[in-house]
């Protein structure tokens, strides 16, 4: 899938942001990201609300294999290729992708502020209360020898 593929592909659904990602693009709008263009195909983001439609399509969620295991992704979904050729339904089912995807925005903030807090109160205990320093008294005035100079 290129640019081009996929800016006529959301022609319906309305602008996106489509920026390098990975092995192919992320997809955006109002600079939330909602859709991955892969080479492996299309995925869509989901959440509790949208992923029994990904499963009475048939699709799978987003995996990946490590070295040592596979990685599945369960907040993408594989976009079912009956889509590609129904635009009016692939909008659809993109603003319910930008739904979950804004839904999951929204359950991440309130950990960001309390990652925030957490590190305020660190950086307070780490501030150590400063004891008055005691004025010194003045060192007496000594008498300097007069200099040498030449006068040359």
């Amino acid at each position: 899938m290129d640019r081009d593929f996929l800016i006529d592909l959301f022609a319906d659904f309305g602008p996106v942001t489509i920026r390098r990602m990975f092995s192919g693009f992320g997809i955006s709008a109002d600079g939330t990201n909602f859709a991955l263009a892969l080479r492996a195909g299309l995925y869509f983001r989901a959440d509790e609300t949208t992923i029994p439609q990904f499963e009475a399509e048939g699709s799978q969620p987003f995996s990946y294999q490590t070295r040592t295991k596979t990685v599945t992704v369960n907040s993408y979904w594989q976009l079912p290729a009956r889509l590609f050729d129904d635009s009016e339904e692939l909008s659809t089912w993109a603003r319910a992708a930008l739904a979950a995807a804004q839904r999951a925005a929204l359950r991440k903030r309130p950990k960001a502020r309390k990652a925030a807090k957490k590190i305020a109160k660190k950086a307070a205990k780490k501030v150590v209360a400063k004891k008055p320093v005691a004025k010194k008294k003045p060192a007496a005035k000594r008498k300097r020898a007069p200099s040498k100079r030449s006068s040359s």
